[in-house]
This record gives structure tokens, sequence and C-alpha cells, in this order.
């Protein structure tokens, strides 16, 4: 598992440590590879953090005419983002995080984001014939999310999940 803290994120989860270790192990428990899609791998990752007291899929917005944004996970004003989709949607979940955050929401103090290395995809395709192609990827999200500092201002732990 790689990390990558964005605004002193490590150090605002490690207020929390053991939700910090919570998600981690969760991430890093057994989990059969040979049939693992990628919706498959959100499965697991939904039932696993619903076990542990995780809200799953909370609203974003609480207005009544919402666009019905969600996020994927809530707990204890951490919110958590799994992004095993395609690489486009890195936007989408990092602005996700700065709304839930802002001062008129403020539902998280830090966001968690979840994705796979590119090692990862790659055994994935070659070892399991599994379609992991043009996921967004560890390396992808560390390199792009410095230079959106100036539009995300909350901490964001990014979590690459690897072989």
């Amino acid at each position: 598992m790689l990390k990558y803290s964005f605004r002193f994120a490590e150090e605002v989860l490690n207020s929390k440590l053991s939700l910090k270790q919570e998600i981690e192990e969760t991430l890093t428990s057994e989990i059969d590879l040979s049939s693992l899609s990628r919706p498959k791998f959100n499965k697991i990752l939904e039932e696993k953090f619903e076990k542990k007291g995780w809200q799953s899929q909370p609203p974003v917005f609480d207005e009544p005419n919402d666009p019905s944004a969600k996020m994927d996970f809530l707990k204890e004003r951490i919110g958590m983002e799994v992004g095993f989709g395609h690489a486009s949607f890195i936007g989408i979940d990092l602005l996700k995080f700065q709304v839930a955050s802002y001062s008129g929401l403020d539902k998280i103090d830090v966001g968690v984001y979840v994705v796979t290395t590119k090692h990862f995809q790659n055994e994935m395709i070659a070892e399991y014939q599994q379609n992991w192609k043009g996921s967004l990827s560890f390396e992808k999200v560390v390199k792009y999310l410095p230079h959106f500092k100036s539009a995300i201002q909350l901490p964001i732990y990014v979590i690459g999940i690897d072989l």
C-alpha cells in the first residue's frame, strides 16, 4: 500500500489514529484477486466498511433540490472516495471532498482517496484478465493533486492499493 499526504492529511488522520488504522487494515485484508473486477472490488469494500459502521453513499448536499452527489463512505468527519473508475473522474471526486468540507456543509475534515497503483492494474490485467485499463491510478493522483492546490483546500490522504 502506497500513501500520499496532501495538505497534512496524514497528521489530521493521526488525530483519529484508530480510524486511520481501521481504513488501512480494511484495505489490506484478504481478498481473492482471481475474480476481482472493479465493480466487485467496490462491492467488497462497501460490505467491509459498512460492517465497521461507515455510512455508505452519504449525500454531499442536504438541500431538497440537491444534485444527488454522493461520497462513497463517511465516518466521524472522514469522507472517503474509492476511485476505481476511469481516470477522468479525478476532478469530480476531488470536488466532492471540497464541497463536503465547505463551511456551509461542514461534513468532513479530511478526505481519503482510495485508488490502485499502475502495478496493481497491470497485474490484474496480465495475471487475471480483469479489465483495469483506463482506471485512475495512485501515480496519476499524486501527479495531479498538487496542481489543484488553489481549488482543493482540505487535506486529502491518498491510498494506493498494490500487490
